[in-house]
């Protein structure tokens, strides 16, 4: 298993919570949104990611719910990877990330283009540079999402820009650069 990094991990999460209801398709330069380095997440998306982090709701996250999550996410904690992140990210020495630091950590600098290119591999179980609906459905029910294959085909009929049932590189790419054009 390979290793996630705290800020890889924050954003493949909260894709998959963006993926979850898209209700049209999105409009733009697909070439130009694909060259973009960064994407910065709103403070209401973050809230979300931590909130799937924090199971039990008590407003912090344990080290023991950031394995949970790697976990469902095929993931492993490599050389105790979760001790050093936390290490790093609990600012306050307290042992565990409340919203506040998780915030903090994120500010370095927003999702590149890499992380972006890591999400899709994660998607992309089989290796063939596309996902499908089903690739989509088997991540967001580890992930514990309910949500229908019909469910799915909508997704990547929303951002399959060249309408062969699958999402490339470039269409995840496009998809994830403009998320404001994703609407609940």
């Amino acid at each position: 298993m390979s290793k996630v990094s705290f800020l890889d991990f924050q954003y493949k999460i909260s894709k998959s919570r963006i993926l979850k209801k898209p209700s049209r398709m999105f409009s733009g330069d697909r070439q130009n949104s694909a060259l973009m380095a960064t994407y910065q997440p709103t403070t209401n998306e973050m809230r979300q990611v931590f909130d799937r982090f924090d199971s039990d709701k008590d407003g912090k996250i344990s080290q023991s719910e950031y394995k949970d999550i790697l976990t469902a996410l095929g993931q492993e904690d490599m050389n105790g990877e979760v001790k050093k992140i936390f290490l790093v990210v609990d600012l306050n020495g307290d042992g565990f990330i409340d919203f506040k630091e998780f915030m903090e950590v994120h500010k370095m600098g927003g999702v590149r283009t890499r992380d972006i290119k890591s999400a899709f591999w994660m998607f992309d179980k089989n290796r063939d540079g596309k996902i499908s609906a089903e690739e989509i459905l088997e991540m967001l029910q580890r992930l514990g999402e309910g949500c229908s294959l019909q469910d799915c085909r909508q997704m990547v009929r929303a951002v399959d820009t060249d309408c062969d049932g699958m999402v490339d590189m470039d269409d995840f790419m496009a998809m994830m650069n403009a998320p404001s054009n994703w609407v609940k």
